[in-house]
């Protein structure tokens, strides 16, 4: 049976988990008032890193969600370093409370990965995606020849993102391909130009490899 944790947070569930099961297990020897501190730190850790089972859409011509979380940006917008293109964005914030885990929205081939320094501002702000650490994967091969521009930003609690995927790597709608560690923002761009039609709004809850963000006309 698989165990519902994401692999990308073994360390920090290790650690943390750790030390908060230590505490716990101490401190209901010699100050049991302090356990439920514990096994609320460990309950929030294996929360934080869980993985569930998802049941991505098999239906052509369709992006779903990169990331579980609420849409708080549909616009059109020029996106000049990759894509080089007026693309519809698609921007997704995950509060801490939300599954990190990230998954591809579509099939296609990791075509150029790219990662971005930069500071570590509220998600939610209208200048995180052009100031934010971030990482960039463009991904090819999409519905034929389209290609688009998958972003992980980081947010103002987010101090790593991780990033599993490879060069030349294929990846498969509703893959896993890497989390961004506490409250953050996954970005989709899409050139308008190859006739794809958002379905998200403003303020919908999206789920990663569930969610349909639109279709391909």
């Amino acid at each position: 049976m698989r165990i519902p944790l994401t692999k990308y947070g073994i360390r920090e569930v290790l650690l943390f988990g750790g030390i908060s099961l230590v505490g716990a297990v101490l401190s209901g020897v010699f100050l049991w008032y302090l356990t439920p501190l514990f096994v609320l730190a460990l309950a929030f850790v294996l929360y934080f890193f869980r993985d569930p089972s998802r049941r991505t859409p098999d239906e052509p011509h369709v992006l779903v969600s990169p990331a579980d979380g609420k849409v708080v940006e549909v616009a059109e917008v020029e996106e000049p370093k990759f894509l080089r293109s007026v693309t519809h964005k698609i921007a997704i914030f995950m509060s801490p409370l939300d599954v990190h885990v990230n998954r591809s929205p579509c099939d296609g081939l990791v075509e150029a990965l790219a990662h971005q320094p930069g500071r570590h501002r509220n998600a939610r702000a209208p200048d995180a995606s052009s100031r934010n650490e971030a990482n960039a994967m463009v991904l090819t091969g999409v519905e034929g020849d389209r290609r688009i521009l998958i972003r992980q930003v980081a947010g103002a609690m987010a101090r790593r993102i991780v990033c599993r995927a490879a060069v030349g790597q294929h990846l498969a709608r509703g893959n896993r391909y890497g989390m961004v560690k506490l409250g953050s923002r996954a970005e989709v761009y899409v050139p308008v130009e190859s006739g794809f039609a958002v379905e998200v709004r403003l303020g919908q809850s999206v789920k990663a490899g569930e969610t349909i963000l639109g279709r391909f006309r």
